[in-house]
């Protein structure tokens, strides 16, 4: 529940700041007339992001077993690619979020109404895509048959609204640099758990060799049903018993990434980024 947690608050509040950069520049500069397509984008873009989460939840479901795991196993694999992406362009690119979208937002104001919705679609409909992708891939690797998940992935996008409805009034004030590298790290973490159960996934579905072949095998005393077995499952994606492949992805995954992420020239990269709180509208 908690990994997805991370996810919603992580992609929720990258959409939210989004947002409210939009809305706050609109407002500044005396353009309210603008809200509305405005609006309209992100309402598109919200119920894009949930009819294609109920695509991949119910759609898959018509399929044969193999078929599922196939389909899981290389969607895991697209989602880990992506919160990758997501997590290093954020860190790279963050302190001129503003900036970008308000030549964005200028140029779509000189078109017309259309630019308008197209933008506000393009700026957060990526977001929901990639969160829609992620928590489905995340659901499923968990897999423990529970609504506990969405629970998660919901508590996550409400605190993700509330942090970014308090940027926007200007009544709260964090190191959004910090945030970002520490919550992009722990998603590091739990892409690696997502690519490894895609991993077997796929194994499952022949497409990949060494179901058989564990690489450990430690349900004894970390059983998936326990109270810690459970927790670890839910946190990290944690398997006792996982293949050989599997290990081996999740390491020459793990390792490399998050050294690569907290490397300092990452956390250096990253100081600007408090530059993406939005300013509180003018009165």
């Amino acid at each position: 529940m908690f990994s997805n947690y991370l996810i919603g608050l992580r992609e929720g509040l990258e959409a939210s700041l989004v947002v409210c950069i939009l809305i706050a520049y609109l407002v500044k500069t005396g353009r309210r007339d603008a809200l509305r397509p405005v609006w309209t984008g992100i309402g598109i873009a919200i119920a894009l992001a949930l009819g294609f989460g109920c695509v991949l939840e119910f759609g898959s479901q018509e399929l044969t077993f193999q078929a599922q795991e196939a389909l899981g196993g290389s969607l895991s694999i697209v989602a880990v690619v992506l919160v990758t992406w997501m997590v290093f362009w954020m860190r790279r690119t963050a302190r001129h979020l503003r900036t970008e979208l308000h030549g964005r937002l200028d140029a779509a104001l000189a078109m017309g109404t259309g630019a308008l919705v197209a933008t506000a679609l393009l700026a957060v409909g990526r977001e929901g895509l990639e969160t829609a992708l992620f928590v489905w891939a995340s659901v499923h690797a968990a897999g423990d048959g529970t609504p506990r998940p969405l629970i998660g992935v919901a508590l996550g996008l409400a605190t993700a609204v509330l942090l970014g409805w308090l940027f926007y009034r200007g009544a709260l004030r964090i190191d959004l640099a910090r945030f970002f590298t520490w919550t992009g790290g722990m998603l590091v973490v739990v892409a690696a758990g997502v690519l490894a159960y895609g991993v077997h996934d796929l194994q499952e579905a022949d497409l990949l060799p060494g179901l058989t072949s564990l690489a450990f095998d430690i349900s004894g005393t970390v059983p998936p049903d326990s109270w810690y077995g459970t927790l670890l499952k839910g946190v990290f994606n944690f398997q006792p018993d996982p293949t050989v492949l599997q290990a081996a992805v999740w390491l020459l995954y793990l390792l490399p990434a998050l050294a690569l992420f907290l490397a300092p020239a990452g956390f250096a990269a990253g100081r600007g980024e408090a530059g993406t709180e939005p300013a509180p509208p003018a009165s």
